[in-house]
């Protein structure tokens, strides 16, 4: 059983990781670039069939996949494939096919394709949990979304005697603006000294309240604070209309939590030990699978999945080597300036860069087994 939910896990991974690459490819057959294989998984091939220019394989571990276009690492059309084996039973094609010798703004859009593929899944999945998952408020099946205005809250909290009220419409917290309510639960999460700074929305006016206080409680087993609700918000009744809504509003919050994790990762807030890698995050899959027989684990399946592809499409457009982010910069900086970047020169900090995220890799992959076997 332990081995099928790590199967499991393993696979829905692995075709999040795809959905990344086919974004690739499908970019690359409508710029006209010529894609020389397109693989499902990584290591040995274990079934292949060709079908016009490109190579299709099954490879033998159900984990990511690659998309190998003519002529993306260099001038000269070459198979080049990250993370597999190109085959060499590809025939030459004409350059005018090739990746290097397509229109800025073309690369631009097949760079930009991978990551924008896992954002539009991550949506179409909150417009599935959102839809068709959610939790109903009553007996009737009515299902009300969170808003982030104040429906009540006691005259004797905190939050109340230093100016929150019923019907304030919470805008932003310390500086950063709330879309919805996890914006607003991650902001007094992170919040260490229960004073908050809010703008609110009180009768059609902004009204600035520069010292809210909230009780204080302290988590056993971190030892960090938290922050006691005061209040409950109202809710929506759920439609068509507002289903889409809010599920754009809860990717673009799910895209500000990945971001500012790394921003505060780079702070310090965060250490190497509390990342997940690819041996915590299929762990943590394996146990969201193990749950989903029940509706609520199909909730937290489908939220996990979310959180996973949302952060593939953000991690990816850092700007940094080896990721679609840093082949972005070269892009922008050969528009701007109209000079190509010398291929060998890119090519060499693509190299250094990807040893450097495969050594992050495993280094990761070290503190999530010792995890396991704590």
């Amino acid at each position: 059983m332990v081995i099928l939910k790590i199967l499991a896990a393993l696979l829905l991974l692995g075709v999040l990781i795809m959905i990344h690459e086919f974004g690739h490819f499908l970019a690359a057959r409508a710029m006209g670039v010529r894609v020389n294989e397109f693989a499902i998984g990584m290591g040995p091939k274990v079934f292949k069939w060709r079908k016009g220019d490109t190579l299709y394989t099954i490879r033998a571990l159900p984990l990511g996949g690659f998309c190998a276009m003519e002529g993306e690492d260099e001038d000269a059309p070459t198979p080049s494939a990250i993370g597999g084996n190109s085959d060499r039973e590809i025939e030459p094609t004409d350059e005018t096919r090739s990746f290097a010798h397509k229109k800025v703004w073309q690369r631009i859009v097949i760079v930009l394709a991978g990551a924008a593929m896992n954002l539009l899944l991550g949506f179409l999945l909150l417009v599935v949990y959102n839809g068709f998952l959610q939790a109903p408020y009553d007996d009737d099946g009515t299902v009300l979304f969170p808003t982030t205005t104040i429906a009540q809250i006691k005259e004797d909290t905190s939050a109340y005697q230093t100016g929150l009220r019923p019907g304030d419409t919470i805008l932003s917290i310390n500086g950063r603006r709330v879309l919805m309510d996890n914006d607003m639960a991650m902001e007094m999460q992170n919040d260490q000294d229960g004073v908050l700074q809010m703008v609110v929305r009180r009768d059609g006016e902004k009204v600035s309240l520069d010292n809210v206080k909230f009780e204080l409680k302290q988590d056993e087993k971190t030892g960090r604070n938290y922050l006691v609700y005061d209040f409950v918000v109202l809710g929506k009744v759920r439609t068509f209309g507002n289903t889409i809504t809010q599920s754009a509003k809860q990717e673009v919050s799910v895209a500000t939590i990945v971001w500012r994790s790394l921003i505060d990762m780079l702070r310090g807030r965060y250490g190497l030990n509390e990342l997940s890698g690819p041996v915590g995050t299929v762990d943590i899959i394996a146990d969201a699978v193990g749950g989903v027989n029940t509706l609520a684990g199909a909730r937290t399946l489908i939220m996990l999945m979310v959180m996973i592809t949302v952060n593939l499409g953000v991690f990816n457009m850092l700007p940094l080597p080896a990721l679609d982010g840093g082949r972005l910069i070269f892009l922008l900086w050969e528009g701007i300036t109209r000079r190509r970047v010398p291929p060998k020169f890119e090519g060499i900090v693509h190299f250094v860069g990807l040893l450097l995220l495969i050594l992050l890799m495993l280094v990761v992959s070290y503190s999530d087994i010792t995890k396991l076997f704590a």
